[in-house]
C-alpha cells in the first residue's frame, strides 16, 4: 500500500488559546471545508463540545464527484493547545493520519498540518490519487488556509 505524507504551515494573528478553542471544537470543521464537499457532522455535539482522545467524529461527505461518504474519525491523542491527531476509523481512505500542531509565534499562532493517507485498491488507487485524490486533497487545504485568513486576518509579522 503506498502512503503520502504532506504538510501545510499556517500563522494566524491570533492567540494560542483562540486558535485552540476554534480547532478543537469539532463543530466548526464545517466552517472551513469546501461547500461542495457537503460536509455534514452527524455525531450528536454542541458548540461547547471540546474534544479529548477517544472522541468517535461521525460525518457525511462528498469528497469526489459527488459520492457521498459515511466517514469516522477518532481524535486519538490530545495534548491541550499543542497538538491533537484525528484517525479515521471508517470511510474512504485506506489510511488517514491527521496532526494538528499549533505554536505561539510573535503576533499570533503557527499551525502546522501534518497528513498521513493511503488509498485503497492499489495500483487503481495510486491512480486515482494522482489524478483525483491528492489534488482534491490540496484543494481542500487551499480552501481551508482562504477561510482561516476570512476569518481570522492575514498574518503581518
Amino acid at each position: 500500500m503506498k502512503t503520502y505524507h504532506l504538510q501545510w504551515e499556517q500563522t494566524m494573528p491570533i492567540s494560542l488559546a483562540e486558535a485552540w478553542d476554534f480547532f478543537s471544537s469539532p463543530l466548526n470543521l464545517a466552517k472551513i471545508t469546501p461547500p461542495q464537499m457537503k460536509f455534514v457532522i452527524t455525531s450528536d455535539y454542541t458548540a461547547q463540545t471540546k474534544m479529548y482522545a477517544g472522541m468517535i467524529i461521525t460525518y457525511k461527505v462528498s469528497p469526489l464527484l459527488g459520492i457521498k461518504f459515511n466517514w469516522m474519525t477518532e481524535i486519538t491523542h490530545v495534548q491541550d493547545k499543542v497538538y491533537f491527531v484525528d484517525e479515521q476509523r471508517f470511510g474512504p481512505y485506506a489510511l488517514w493520519h491527521h496532526q494538528h500542531h499549533f505554536k505561539e509565534v510573535p503576533g499570533g499562532v503557527q499551525m502546522t498540518d501534518i497528513l498521513d493517507y493511503a488509498i485503497p485498491y492499489g495500483i487503481i488507487g495510486r491512480l486515482s490519487n494522482k489524478l483525483l485524490v491528492g489534488k482534491q486533497i490540496d484543494q481542500i487545504f487551499n480552501y481551508r488556509n482562504q477561510a482561516i485568513i476570512k476569518m481570522f486576518g492575514e498574518y503581518r509579522p
